[in-house]
């Protein structure tokens, strides 16, 4: 039965059909799809038939997916540095990492083959310039502790 009809409210043509409310609502994919008009992140961006703001989204996903690679491998705490203060900007830092890669991982769930493309291309990259040997012009510096411990996150990869 129809909402309008049950609150006693007389149903328009359109509405009673269910047409109107369906015009306004965008599908949602559940499986990839290629084109340019979806949304990600965001709802309405970034919009149907604008192919300048759908490369900006594939940009930003591409700059945080390099960010949280970057993140992922960097080495800003000092080994003199105060236990205490050192722990809260290392745990600052993971909780940053791990928000920005669920950000990652939300533009991906759009379910569109170019923002799944950007997002790996992003990691892909990231890895390549800082995790990567090609650009370690010395050694790796010796363990910072006994857990072999070379920067300030722990990996992002399951131990398991």
């Amino acid at each position: 039965m129809d909402m309008e009809a049950m609150h006693g409210m007389a149903p328009s043509s359109a509405a009673a059909n269910g047409t109107a409310h369906r015009r306004h609502m965008m599908m949602m994919h559940m499986t990839f799809f290629w084109g340019k008009d979806t949304e990600v992140l965001f709802s309405g961006w970034p919009g149907s038939g604008h192919l300048g703001m759908y490369l900006l989204s594939l940009s930003v996903v591409f700059g945080l997916a390099v960010l949280i690679e970057w993140l992922s491998n960097c080495s800003y705490i000092k080994d003199s540095a105060d236990h205490v203060a050192a722990g809260i900007a290392q745990t600052a830092l993971y909780g940053f990492r791990i928000g920005l890669a669920y950000v990652v991982m939300l533009a991906v769930m759009s379910f569109n083959g170019g923002v799944f493309l950007a997002a790996v291309a992003g990691h892909t990259l990231g890895f390549f310039f800082f995790g990567s040997r090609a650009f370690n012009k010395a050694p790796p510096p010796p363990p910072a502790t006994a857990y072999g411990k070379t920067t300030d996150l722990p990996p992002m990869s399951c131990n398991c």
